[in-house]
């Protein structure tokens, strides 16, 4: 199940589900640097960040063995099958661990929201190098050539250089021609949010719901050194995650909030 004859052991997973054409290229690229354990949802998982399943059991079911390659479909998230992947259906801990390739984004806070970087951040909870990629295309059919290219590169520069401890990658692909593209570009995350609008509407038999709509706004459109400028501009941004979401620079200001007395405070408002 992978890992055998020397070769890296490399964890895919997604959260676009198993039939998605983003995994199967990933899953292609992978293969060309080592033996590939896959695990991915049965439906598509997309926005459901970190989410892990407590209440239904988890059946993960081989779907395909080869050598080199092995394929799972789960009844879980993305964070699950990484989870499982882990501690159950691995020999041992993987040497590399992708997520993706998304159809669609994930730039900027779209991280908080992505089912395929919360599979990466888990890797990357557990000391394993881990990247996410994203294509920012949502079609189900879209060209992944590129997308796959950037994927192999990235995946020659982990295995060499590996990246610090508790770090994970988020790389995101422009929907270009390949002629067009500039090369990748590292990059801080972009100052933007997700503007929600909730459709109303009502059903056949008169019951009201919402349908979750929207568009993305960036706070910092011209920051060039952001991933959304470099998405704009033809680049394939790569942004450095880290799972530590302290603000240790404001650690200092809030130690005053210690000092308050906190067992006088009833009597103060007396």
């Amino acid at each position: 199940m992978g890992g055998e004859n020397n070769r890296p052991l490399i964890l895919v997973t997604n959260d676009d589900g198993y039939r998605a054409r983003g995994i199967s290229r990933l899953t292609e690229a992978a293969m060309k640097f080592g033996n590939v354990v896959v695990i991915s949802a049965e439906e598509p998982m997309s926005g459901m960040s970190h989410a892990i399943t407590t209440k239904t059991p988890l059946r993960p079911r081989l779907r395909k063995e080869e050598e080199g390659l092995s394929c799972y479909v789960l009844n879980g998230t993305p964070v699950d099958g990484v989870k499982l992947a882990f501690n159950s259906l691995l020999k041992r801990k993987p040497d590399l661990l992708l997520s993706g390739i998304n159809h669609g984004s994930n730039a900027s806070t779209s991280v908080v929201y992505s089912g395929t970087m919360a599979a990466a951040i888990e890797g990357a909870i557990n000391n394993v190098p881990s990247v996410g990629f994203s294509l920012l295309d949502y079609s189900q059919d879209a060209n992944f050539n590129l997308a796959g290219k950037v994927a192999e590169h990235i995946i020659e520069q982990m295995l060499k250089n590996g990246l610090p401890r508790r770090i994970c990658l988020n790389v995101n692909i422009p929907a270009i021609p390949e002629p067009e593209f500039l090369g990748l570009r590292i990059c801080r995350q972009a100052d933007g949010y997700w503007q929600e609008e909730f459709d109303r509407r009502v059903d056949p038999h008169g019951r009201e719901y919402y349908w979750l709509t929207g568009f993305f706004s960036n706070r910092e459109p011209e920051a060039e050194d952001t991933d959304e400028w470099a998405l704009k501009n033809n680049y394939a941004s790569i942004v450095p995650v880290n799972v530590d979401f302290t603000n240790h620079a404001l650690i200092r200001e809030l130690k005053g909030w210690e000092k308050a007395d906190i067992s006088n405070e009833e009597s103060k408002q007396v």
